[in-house]
């Protein structure tokens, strides 16, 4: 087991927001330190409940969540890992644009690649493969984010194929050899 290392998970909208749940318990059980951000629609799809009782965290949502100043800033500093699991198409264009429109993008922003930066996509076949995405994917990794590869499997909607987020524990895995 390596030292502990602290470790922000960013969610953000897509079915596979659950699986960030079962991320931040691996992390947690190799010892590590484990914070969340969350951006408004990935808490349509997990409940803040289910993340804080594993991390002993509050999930932070915006940019004035009471009792932390300048949040964006102090997480990146306080971060030795940033991890977008799982990354939406929506929010990769955020992202790829520069906009600083929530937590979850300023911090983005924040980073500016000084701290290990992992995206992990995860949406329908065809929305992955379309050339924005692609675009928006190749200029964040020329930038300086490191890409996981979707996994390939029956997706949310039924199709087969890839786009399924990492499955959380081989993921743990890898982030645990990185740092």
């Amino acid at each position: 087991m390596s030292p502990s290392k602290k470790i922000l998970i960013c969610i953000s909208g897509s079915i596979s927001a659950y699986k960030a749940a079962s991320l931040a318990s691996a992390l947690k059980k190799k010892g590590h330190e484990v914070k969340t951000v969350a951006t408004e629609s990935a808490l349509k799809f997990i409940g803040p409940a289910a993340l804080e009782g594993i991390t002993g965290q509050p999930v932070l949502t915006d940019m004035f969540n009471p009792g932390y100043e300048i949040p964006h800033i102090n997480l990146s500093e306080w971060a030795d890992m940033i991890v977008l699991y799982p990354a939406s198409a929506t929010t990769l264009a955020r992202l790829r644009m520069g906009l600083a429109e929530d937590l979850l993008s300023a911090i983005f922003l924040s980073n500016n690649f000084r701290k290990p930066y992992w995206i992990c996509p995860a949406m329908n076949i065809n929305m992955l493969e379309h050339p924005a995405v692609q675009e928006n994917l190749k200029i964040l990794e020329k930038w300086g984010a490191r890409i996981i590869d979707p996994d390939e499997g029956v997706l949310a909607c039924g199709t087969v194929g890839k786009g399924r987020a990492p499955e959380p524990v081989p993921l743990a895995e890898m982030i645990e050899e990185a740092l």
